[in-house]
């Protein structure tokens, strides 16, 4: 339950560093993604699934 909370946190680290250092590359980002096909939306986010498992997987073996 641990890993979980620190992925958690890493990702909120991430996530907190795109607004605090570049706001107006957050949301050039938001408007692509807002115009991007939903698609291509899923199939972007499934691949992101894929290459965490992968990592998580490599590193936890």
């Amino acid at each position: 339950m641990s890993d979980l909370a620190v992925g958690l946190g890493l990702m909120l680290v991430l996530e907190g560093l795109i607004w605090a250092l570049a706001p107006t590359l957050g949301v050039r980002l938001l408007t692509a993604a807002a115009s991007t096909p939903q698609q291509a939306l899923r199939m972007a986010g499934l691949a992101s699934v894929a290459a965490g498992v992968v990592i998580v997987w490599l590193v936890r073996g």
